[in-house]
């Protein structure tokens, strides 16, 4: 009877733990699709053609589906007197260079507050997370004065200098970094490592994850520069810049916008995927310890 009762309370808490994993699984189930309907729709309403688009009540498909919005949008962007390329090589390069520069900074001041002990430190790290609250319009005026004291309004310099500083990217850094035992620093010292070689020898390559999430913001928010305010010419201009302003031009436009919100939305997806998979890779092999 013991036996059997010790079974029977086994198979219990057996089915139990299996409903507690099924609903999870659920769960977890529906908040991704809650996740990617906006993607979905996004993807449904490039692929309507003009006279679907403005259907109510709105459907989820497309019975006539076409590719006629991303055909109509390339057709605006070569109608410009730059060609479509240069636009892309705009993006590219401004995404690049904001994503490298960020990072690398980013690091470098991160360690120093993080690891480096000196007067005014902690004061530092407050205007930090004080810079956090403030987003880039509420600066933007003086970020403007600034560069126009520089003299690099209508350059491509407009669109990289004020994205390199990142109080989200250095915080995050900083926070990751503070994790890093003092005593490897401490014997870096010994052996003779300056702090150059502390930085980016040793503390850098057990960074990965932070780094990795950092590349992923920082791609993101680079990627989508608009450049209407602060360059005019026509051959400094970014991609998201002559999207908007091909999609700005009427309800005709609808479906150009649509075809362009999925035609940016193809390179952070893939940046993501690729740095992501490398977080969770590095997260699950590697590890410090004191």
């Amino acid at each position: 009877m013991k036996s059997t009762d010790k079974l029977k309370g086994t198979s219990r808490q057996a089915g139990r733990k299996h409903g507690g994993t099924i609903a999870v699984f659920i769960l977890l189930l529906i908040m991704g699709l809650f996740m990617l309907l906006p993607i979905y729709l996004t993807v449904v309403m490039s692929l309507k053609p003009v006279e679907e688009l403005f259907v109510f009540p709105p459907k989820l498909y497309t019975l006539r589906p076409t590719l006629d919005n991303f055909r109509d949008m390339f057709d605006v962007l070569k109608s410009n007197r730059v060609p479509f390329s240069r636009y892309v090589f705009n993006s590219v390069a401004v995404t690049v260079s904001v994503t490298v520069l960020q990072c690398f900074f980013a690091s470098m001041a991160a360690f120093v507050l993080a690891k480096c002990k000196f007067p005014g430190s902690k004061f530092i790290n407050s205007i930090i997370v004080v810079a956090l609250l403030y987003q880039s319009n509420v600066i933007y005026i003086m970020q403007y004065i600034v560069m126009s004291k520089m003299g690099i309004i209508d350059s491509p310099l407009a669109l990289i200098f004020p994205a390199v500083a990142s109080p989200m990217g250095l915080f995050l850094m900083r926070q990751s970094i503070s994790q890093i035992p003092d005593s490897m620093i401490e014997a870096a010292k010994v052996d003779g490592a300056g702090l150059f070689r502390i930085c980016w020898q040793i503390v850098m390559p057990n960074q990965k994850p932070a780094l990795m999430t950092l590349i992923i913001f920082a791609f993101q928010g680079a990627w989508n520069i608009q450049a209407g305010s602060v360059v005019f010419q026509e051959q400094y201009k970014t991609l998201p810049t002559v999207v908007t302003q091909a999609a700005a031009s009427g309800l005709a436009r609808a479906g150009v916008a649509m075809a362009a919100a999925v035609f940016m939305l193809i390179p952070p997806v893939i940046v993501f995927i690729l740095a992501q998979r490398q977080v969770i890779e590095t997260m699950a092999h590697s590890g410090i310890k004191d």
